[in-house]
């Protein structure tokens, strides 16, 4: 382990990010400003162009739905490898910096989630739902990107034309983390006139995957990664999401047009039935019906779809699913299994979760105007179309367009093009997104700490894909890897936040204690955001209490109510074996 050489510089750990920061000391006086680094800058590297450096003054700028206030700080705006890509457009590793006044000698890299294609503000977000601070705010040097290319604002594509390009889908998959990490780290240096001395990388979503992939690749470039929700099979999810669509479709109405109204498939009332009756299962398997069913595994044998949701005899009514909509359910619920019997997914977990607006939002979308009567929201089909499969498939017609290409998705022929390359695309989707690998043994040995968690009816991306990865680094390492990973399980929890849960948590400092001191997380408190939270998750049941807390155990463990004690509150639990 590290140690951090500098005298009057203290490290404590706080339970709650939202009343106390990390330690933080006033940079070196060798510090440029901001305009002498802009004048210094370029030659940094021959690829890089920094555009803009300007000083935010304290409290001008704030991250949203966040309370803490954004401290004085540097902001560069800057781009890598600029180039005229195969399809003619322009392309660049475009990127923001945002080097606080007050530093606290760390470096975060804001991994962002789904197409990328713009640069969000380097605040520094901190994972999970309500968080009430930024690690700018705790006086980290931060940088974000926009994984190397500019989303279009075309309706047809969401933002995923740039696969037409290849070397911009390796700059997307892998490339971006890659090529940013040593110029930043660069930066930060001539900056303050010193590196940092810790360096973490935070993501969710696909900017999880960027996390776990990036513990491989840079085995060395990262002190700790915390990710939450992993896209860790990207395509393979893609493929997944078609398949659903077209469960959904063989049970919703249909338009005008003959088209089926994905999000008409389940009503509210449907949704609610399924996760009562996984609670009626389920709730108490922890030792308390409190709903929340926190032995998810233990649920999966208890609860029965076809069996402990009543069958109507005519139309759905919320008392119970047809025939069609249980088989259709099922089907989603699933794994991806083609015709050869070759396993292409996870299947996923039933959980009281499923009644959260999130799972709702990402498996059958909603009713915006923008998508008249209801349409599906295509999760998924453009990144499918155009990024993971080769060659990529043009499409047109917005919303219905991509809703028909998800519609006319063949397992057998069609999923086949996410390992294929042609002579203009030579990587294939699964080599430059690949799950990434079971040997972790070079960022263990840097003295690399990973923690990962996720929700249990996350609907994008299946907890159990993350668990079957965790059990194969177990296999691969040779057994107990708790002593740089750790994996979390949040019951209830939807796609990176939300759902009936308890999804405040604060995760980071956990890892910059285990990183910087080495007392690793054991459980790790989470809480409600209920009707007096600072940001509130309606998915909130109204019998909880506002501020609800619970435990979160370290995988296999499950948090158990002891017997006694309040039961709104994590002290009357403990963690426990499966």
């Amino acid at each position: 382990m590290k140690v951090l050489l500098r005298l009057g510089v203290s490290l404590p750990i706080f339970a709650s990010l939202g009343t106390c920061a990390l330690a933080q000391t006033p940079a070196k006086s060798t510090r440029l400003s901001c305009a002498e680094f802009l004048a210094k800058a370029q030659s940094i590297a021959p690829n890089l162009k920094i555009s803009s450096a300007e000083i935010i003054p304290a409290d001008t700028v704030k991250a949203p739905n966040v309370p803490a206030p954004i401290p004085a700080h540097c902001r560069l705006v800057g781009a890598l490898n600029e180039r005229l890509g195969l399809d003619g457009k322009p392309y660049a590793i475009g990127f923001e910096m945002r080097l606080p006044t007050v530093w606290n000698f760390r470096f975060f890299y804001q991994a962002n989630g789904g197409n990328e294609g713009a640069i969000v503000p380097a605040f520094g977000g901190l994972l999970g739902g309500g968080p009430t601070t930024t690690a700018l705010s705790m006086g980290f040097a931060v940088v974000s990107s926009n994984g190397g290319h500019a989303a279009e604002k075309d309706p047809d594509v969401g933002g995923a034309l740039f696969g037409l390009d290849p070397q911009a889908r390796l700059d997307y998959g892998y490339n971006t983390v890659a090529q940013l990490t040593p110029v930043a780290k660069d930066i930060i240096r001539r900056f303050y006139g010193e590196g940092p001395q810790w360096s973490y990388l935070v993501g969710s979503s696909n900017g999880g995957r960027h996390g776990l992939v990036t513990a491989v690749r840079l085995p060395d470039a990262y002190d700790g990664i915390l990710v939450s929700a992993p896209g860790l099979n990207l395509p393979k999810a893609a493929v997944e999401h078609a398949v659903d669509t077209q469960a959904f479709a063989a049970v919703a109405p249909k338009d005008a047009d003959g088209r089926p109204i994905i999000s008409k498939a389940y009503s509210d009332a449907d949704l609610t039935l399924v996760g009562k009756k996984v609670l009626e299962k389920c709730d108490n398997l922890d030792g308390l019906a409190d709903g929340i069913v926190s032995d998810r595994k233990l649920c999966q044998t208890k609860f029965t779809l076809a069996t402990d949701v009543p069958t109507c005899q005519g139309a759905s009514d919320g008392t119970c699913l047809t025939a069609d909509q249980k088989t259709g359910l099922a089907q989603v619920y699933a794994s991806v299994i083609n015709k050869a019997g070759q396993r292409l997914y996870s299947e996923w977990s039933f959980d009281p979760g499923i009644i959260g607006s999130g799972w709702r939002a990402w498996k059958l979308g909603t009713s915006p105007t923008s998508a008249p009567n209801g349409r599906i929201t295509t999760l998924g089909a453009s990144s499918l179309a155009y990024v993971f499969t080769t060659p990529p498939t043009p499409i047109s017609g917005g919303a219905v367009g991509l809703l028909d290409y998800l519609l006319a998705f063949d397992l057998e022929k069609d999923a086949a093009k996410i390992y294929a390359a042609d002579d203009t695309f030579k990587v294939s989707s699964m080599s430059f997104m690949p799950p990434p690998s079971t040997d972790l043994s070079a960022f263990r040995n840097h003295g690399g700490k990973l923690i990962v968690f996720h929700g249990n009816s996350d609907p994008v991306f299946s907890v159990n894909d993350t668990i079957s990865w965790y059990e194969a680094v177990r296999s691969t390492m040779g057994g107990d890897v708790s002593n740089f990973i750790r994996l979390y399980e949040v019951p209830g929890m939807n796609h990176s936040n939300g759902g009936p849960a308890t999804d405040k948590v604060d995760m980071i400092s956990g890892l910059v204690d285990w990183v910087e001191r080495g007392v690793a997380p054991e459980q790790v408190v989470a809480t409600a955001r209920g009707k007096d939270a600072p940001v509130l998750n309606p998915d909130v049941p109204a019998n909880w209490s506002s501020n609800r807390t619970r435990p979160l155990c370290p995988y296999p463990g499950v948090a158990r109510y002891t017997g006694s004690g309040n039961v709104e509150d994590a002290s009357s639990f403990q963690c426990s074996g499966p």
